[in-house]
C-alpha cells in the first residue's frame, strides 16, 4: 500500500499470524522498516517485488523493537549490502533474553549483527531527515522514527489504532509506556504508522487516536 509518495506499508492482515507491519521508505537510500518474521517474508519479498526491489536494494533495515515478530527476518539480510539498526538497549535486552525463547522463534543473534546503534536525536540518511525517540514501555529498547519530511511517525508496538502495546512480556513496563506515549503525542503527525493494525492518516485522525489511547487506557497502565 502506498501511504504517500516513497512511503509504502507492507500491511500485515492475517489474524492467525503475529507477524508486524513493514514499511519501505523509498528514498536515496531505501530503507526497511520492522522486516517482521522469518517464515512470513514472502508477504514483504512479494511487496517489494511489485515495486521493482528486492532484498539487496535495501540499503538499511532499522527494527523498531527486538522482539522475534520484529527481527527474525533480518537474518536475510547477513550477506546483503544493508546495514542495520535498533537501540543498543534492546540489543543487549534480548542477549538475555535468547533462553526465554519458544522453538517457534528463529532467531539466530549471530546472523544480524548491527552495523551502528540507534540513539534519541537526529538521525540523516542520505539527505532524508529523521527524529529517533527513544520510546520504553513495550521493551526497554524500543524506539520511534519520525521522519519529519512527510510528517509520519512509525510507533512501533508502542501506539495503535485503539490500542496499545503489551507490558507484561519481559521488560514491559506500564508507567514507562504512558509517558512515552504522552511524548509522541505532542508531534505534528499526518501518518501513524504502528506495528500492528491499520495506518492512521490525517492529523485530525491521529490526534483523536491519542485522545482515545489516553482515556481509554492510560487508568489501567
Amino acid at each position: 500500500m502506498e501511504v504517500a509518495e516513497n512511503l509504502h506499508a507492507f500491511i500485515w492482515q492475517s489474524m492467525s499470524q503475529n507477524n508486524c507491519n513493514t514499511y519501505l521508505i523509498n528514498g536515496p537510500t531505501k530503507i526497511l522498516i520492522d522486516p517482521g518474521h522469518l517464515n512470513l517474508f514472502a508477504h514483504v519479498r512479494e511487496g517489494l517485488g511489485e515495486l521493482g526491489l528486492d532484498i539487496d536494494d535495501i540499503g538499511l533495515v532499522i527494527t523498531t523493537h527486538a522482539h522475534p515478530d520484529h527481527v527474525e527476518s533480518l537474518q536475510l539480510f547477513k550477506d546483503s549490502p544493508a546495514q542495520i539498526a535498533l537501540h543498543e538497549v534492546d540489543w543487549q535486552f534480548v542477549k538475555k533474553m535468547m533462553r526465554h525463547l519458544g522453538p517457534g522463534m528463529q532467531v539466530n543473534l549471530e546472523t544480524f549483527q548491527p552495523q551502528f546503534f540507534l540513539n534519541e536525536g537526529d538521525l540523516t540518511v542520505n539527505g532524508m531527515d529523521f527524529k529517533i525517540f527513544h520510546t520504553p514501555g513495550h521493551s526497554p529498547g524500543s524506539i520511534s522514527i519520525y521522519w519529519t519530511e512527510k510528517k509520519a511517525l512509525f510507533t512501533g508496538d508502542l501506539i495503535f489504532k485503539n490500542g496499545v502495546g503489551r507490558t507484561d512480556l519481559p521488560g514491559g513496563n506500564g508507567k514507562e509506556l504512558k509517558e512515552s506515549i504522552k511524548r509522541l503525542g505532542e508531534l505534528d503527525v499526518e501518518y501513524l504508522l504502528s506495528g500492528h493494525g491499520d495506518v492512521i492518516f490525517g492529523k485530525q485522525e491521529v490526534e483523536r487516536n491519542f485522545e482515545v489511547i489516553e482515556r481509554q487506557w492510560f487508568g489501567y497502565l
